[in-house]
Parts: C-alpha cells; sequence; structure tokens
C-alpha cells in the first residue's frame, strides 16, 4: 500500500458528539425567526390601529351605469398620497390581491377576490398617473397605474397593475379626463 492511501486509510470524520449543542442552536434559531415574524405582524396590526380614523369603505351602488373602462389585474396596495412607503392597512387596503377594476360615470368599482371589495365614487377621485412603485412593489417605468383619492380626511394612492400593461395609459386618460369634467361641473 501507498503512503498516502494509508494516510487516507486511516482518517476518518470526526464524529458529532455534543448534540445537544446542536439542538441548542437550531431551537434558539427557530425561537428567533418566530420572534421576528410576531414583531412584524405586531407593527402591521399597530399600523391598522393608528389608521383607525379612516371611515368604511364605500360600496358599490345598485346601478352603477355602463361601464366606460375594465381591466383584470393586480392591487398592490394603498398608501398616503405622495408618499409612496406609508401603507395604509386600515380596512383592508394593505392587502394584496388579484382585481377587476370596472370605471363607470358613478366611480371606480374594485372587486378583489379574496379580499375585501371597494368602490371610489367619481367624486372622490382626484387623478390618475403612470409611476414605477407603490409600498412593497417597483416595476419599470409606467409599469403601475396609480389612482388618487380622497377618503374621509386624507388622500391617498392606490396602485394597479393590469395583465396587459398597454391598458395603463387609455386608463389614466380616461380617469383624468372624467376628473376634470367632475371638477368642472362642479364650479359652476
Amino acid at each position: 500500500m501507498t503512503p498516502l492511501l494509508s494516510i487516507a486509510a486511516a482518517q476518518k470524520s470526526a464524529e458529532v458528539t455534543d448534540w445537544s449543542a446542536r439542538i441548542g442552536w437550531l431551537v434558539g434559531l427557530a425561537l428567533f425567526v418566530a420572534l421576528v415574524y410576531w414583531l412584524m405582524r405586531e407593527g402591521w396590526k399597530w399600523r391598522g390601529t393608528l389608521q383607525g380614523d379612516l371611515p368604511e369603505l364605500p360600496a358599490a351602488p345598485e346601478d352603477p351605469g355602463p361601464a366606460r373602462l375594465s381591466m383584470s389585474g393586480r392591487y398592490h396596495g394603498s398608501t398616503t398620497a405622495g408618499q409612496w412607503l406609508d401603507r395604509i392597512v386600515a380596512h383592508g387596503l394593505g392587502t394584496r390581491s388579484r382585481a377587476e377594476l370596472t370605471l363607470t360615470d358613478a366611480g371606480l368599482d374594485v372587486v378583489r377576490p379574496g379580499a375585501d371589495d371597494f368602490f371610489i365614487p367619481a367624486a372622490q377621485l382626484r387623478g390618475a398617473r403612470l409611476d414605477k412603485g407603490i409600498a412593497g412593489k417597483v416595476l419599470t417605468e409606467g409599469g403601475l397605474l396609480v389612482v388618487t383619492w380622497a377618503h374621509g380626511e386624507r388622500l391617498l394612492d392606490s396602485g394597479f397593475r393590469s395583465d396587459r400593461a398597454a391598458e395603463h395609459n387609455e386608463w389614466a386618460d380616461t380617469l383624468n379626463d372624467m376628473i376634470n369634467k367632475t371638477e368642472t361641473e362642479g364650479a359652476r
């Protein structure tokens, strides 16, 4: 036998002798991860408590009229207007979900399977723009339709992404035209 083979045959990997230390480290790591998740959950609940002054979300009217536009896609959340990282979590507005949007003369109806639906009356719409991000979601430039609306005493931005991104421009233009007409009629 060659000297290298005899050395290799004589060496064995060391056996683990301190199982209790390894198990202790694993339990400690699991407790740390659980603590971090619990703190995140408590922070989310606290944010909802701080935003408790927001009124209930309006429901869609019985007969909103014919649809001007409709879109399917994703709802990415709502924030305080102009502060794209200040997520609104009260009344389920912080929950991401699939969404079906329908724009009528009465307003914007947002139907969200698995989350609370809401309706934005036309009189509360303030503007629409294309943007690249909203709390926790960043896309390419113009990849997000952001609708600004008044709810109670606050202005909110809600972010939507269509399954067909080419629809965003038409939605922003139509919403802004509708808002301008509503403001002009209100000024008379």
